[in-house]
């Protein structure tokens, strides 16, 4: 086993994407990932909800083990719930 994993974060905005390469010990979960990139710090109102990540576009916990090039996602809450987008463009036909 590798003594350290390369793995990228990632949250992105609706103007900007941050991505942050980081470099952890073998073993390392999702969230000590987060903490490393110090995305938190560096975004202003930046919350990290444990339920709203991902890796690879795949919901994870924020204490899954990750492997080697791993990318970790930052979810962002929704804006409008898909229902009422429906909604909103069945009205517009």
């Amino acid at each position: 086993m590798a003594e350290q994993v390369h793995v990228e974060v990632v949250y992105a905005e609706a103007a900007r994407q941050v991505v942050r390469r980081v470099a952890l010990p073998a073993g390392s979960t999702v969230m000590q990932a987060i903490e490393a990139s110090g995305m938190v710090r560096e975004i202003p109102g930046l919350v990290v909800d444990p339920a709203r990540l991902g890796v690879f576009s795949r919901k994870a916990a924020p204490d899954q083990v990750l492997g080697e090039g791993d990318r970790v996602e930052i979810y962002r809450p929704l804006t409008l719930d898909p229902k009422e987008a429906r909604r909103r463009r069945a009205h517009e036909c």
